[in-house]
C-alpha cells in the first residue's frame, strides 16, 4: 500500500486490507465527491443502506482473515520518482518481485543482476523478511481499523442500483469523533462506494478530501483540500477479490514545511494462482529462469 503517514491506502495485488509494499507500503484510504442524492430505486432485498455497509465491511474483514490464496501477477506502478513494471509472486513466507520494465524500457543486464541480488537477499535474510512482515502487519491493521470505522464515520445514501451493482454515496457523519490522525483524515472525506450485489463485496471506492486537515495548529502538518483517491477491485478467480487499480493524488506538508505529496498510480493484471508448494526459494527460481513470466504469458527481455 501507499503510505502518506496520514492517509493509509490499500495497494493493488491484495485483498482490501492486505499487503503493503498494495508498492512498498501503505494502509488504506477512501472516497469521492459526495452527492446528496435521494435513495435510488428499489433494492431487491429491501436491505437498508446501513445494513449494506455493515455487511460489506463484515465480508471484507472475513475475507482478509480467511482468504490465503497466493497469486502471481503483473504490477505497473508510477509516481514522480518511479515508473516500473514488476512480476510479483506471493508465497506463504512473503512476496518476491522482479522489475521487468523501468522508465518504459527493459532493465540493462547490470540493473537486472542488481535486482536478482535484491531478491536473493530477501530469500536469505530472515531479519529483513521479519522487518518487511512487520511493516505489512502494521499497514494491514491500519486498513482493518479504517474498515471498521466506515459504518459510523459517514452518512450513506443509495444513489443507484443497476447491472448487479449497488452504488452508495457518503459524506462525513456530524456525530463521528475521530480519535487518531488517520481517523481525522477519514472524517474529512466524501465519495462513492460501489458494491457487487451478488457477493456483497467492495468493487470500487473513490473520493476526495472536502477540506484542509490540520494537525497541531498546522505546525505538525496539514493535508490540502481537493486530494483524491480511487481503488478498483475485481474477483480475479476462485472468489478472491483483489485491488487491481489504485490512484492517489494528495498534497500537503508536515513538520515545518516538509512537503507531503502522493501522486501514485498502480495497476495489476494477468493474475494466476501461485502453484501449490511454492516457497520463497522456488519463487526466486521462477523469477530467475523466466518460469513466472511464461506462466503469466508475458514476454520479458533484459538489456545486453
Amino acid at each position: 500500500m501507499i503510505d502518506t503517514g496520514l492517509l493509509p491506502v490499500p495497494r493493488p495485488g491484495r485483498a482490501f486490507t492486505k499487503r503493503t509494499p498494495l508498492p512498498g507500503r501503505i494502509s488504506c484510504a477512501i472516497f469521492l465527491s459526495a452527492s446528496l442524492l435521494a435513495v435510488a430505486p428499489r433494492i431487491a432485498s429491501a436491505q437498508s443502506v446501513d445494513e449494506i455497509v455493515r455487511k460489506v465491511v463484515h465480508n471484507e474483514l472475513d475475507a482478509d482473515f480467511n482468504d490465503h490464496t497466493a497469486w502471481m501477477y503483473r504490477d505497473a506502478y508510477k509516481s514522480p520518482e518511479k515508473d516500473i513494471v514488476k512480476l510479483v509472486i506471493e508465497a506463504p513466507q512473503g512476496n518476491l518481485s522482479e522489475i521487468i520494465e523501468d522508465g518504459g524500457r527493459p532493465p540493462s543486464a547490470e540493473e537486472h543482476q542488481s535486482d536478482l541480488n535484491r531478491i536473493q537477499q530477501i530469500v536469505s535474510d530472515p531479519a529483513l523478511r521479519a522487518r518487511m512482515k512487520k511493516n505489512e502487519q502494521h499497514d494491514g491493521q491500519q486498513a482493518r481499523d479504517m474498515m471498521t470505522m466506515l459504518p459510523n464515520a459517514f452518512v450513506w445514501h443509495i444513489i443507484d442500483h443497476a447491472n448487479g451493482d449497488i452504488t452508495l454515496s457518503f459524506y462525513p457523519a456530524p456525530s463521528f469523533s475521530p480519535d487518531s490522525m488517520n481517523a481525522k483524515v477519514l472524517a474529512a472525506m466524501s465519495g462513492i462506494l460501489v458494491v457487487d450485489e451478488h457477493s456483497m463485496r467492495l468493487r470500487k471506492l473513490s473520493g476526495h478530501l472536502d477540506h484542509e486537515v490540520v494537525f497541531g495548529w498546522g505546525l505538525l502538518g496539514r493535508i490540502n483540500s481537493g486530494g483524491t483517491f480511487e481503488i478498483v477491485r475485481q474477483d480475479v478467480g476462485f472468489g478472491s477479490w483483489q485491488i487491481t487499480q489504485m490512484h492517489v493524488h494528495i498534497s500537503g506538508h508536515a513538520l515545518f514545511f516538509k512537503n507531503i505529496g502522493d501522486q501514485e498510480d498502480e495497476i495489476t493484471s494477468d493474475y494466476h494462482r501461485t502453484p501449490d508448494g511454492v516457497d520463497l526459494n522456488k519463487a526466486a527460481e521462477m523469477l530467475r529462469n523466466g518460469e513466472a513470466a511464461r506462466e503469466l504469458h508475458l514476454e520479458v527481455h533484459f538489456g545486453g
